[in-house]
């Protein structure tokens, strides 16, 4: 039975500089911080990172939630961020954006005011 997203995983070749980058945007720092994998807890969820691409490949895309995809752009790029996809509504009042992390990493983000935070379990 498949219990839903928990892990978003992402390659940073130098994960100190990745870890210090991610500690940023997301305010909080590591709760696992080893060599080989450093992982942070964001809102229920982990967010891991990993020295190389032996643990990540190409598909699927995690979406962070946010209060707002305009302003989250807007404190990313004074991150360093590069812009992947603008935001656009993808229906029902949703917008989703996303970014290329320093790392060449897809950071997806999603504003979904019909999302209820309390009944995540």
């Amino acid at each position: 039975m498949l219990l839903g997203l928990r892990t978003a995983v992402y390659t940073t070749p130098d994960l100190a500089v990745g870890k210090a980058w991610y500690a940023k945007v997301f305010e909080i720092a590591p709760y696992f911080d080893e060599p080989f994998y450093v992982g942070f807890s964001i809102g229920g969820f982990e967010l891991g990172l990993v020295p190389d691409g032996s643990l990540v490949t190409s598909g699927a895309q995690a979406l962070w939630g946010v209060s707002s995809v305009s302003a989250e752009l807007e404190r990313l790029a004074a991150l360093g961020i590069t812009a992947h996809e603008p935001a656009k509504d993808v229906g029902g009042g949703i917008l989703v954006a996303s970014v290329r992390d320093p790392f060449g990493n897809v950071l997806g983000l999603i504003e979904n005011p019909h999302f209820d935070a309390s009944k995540v379990r």
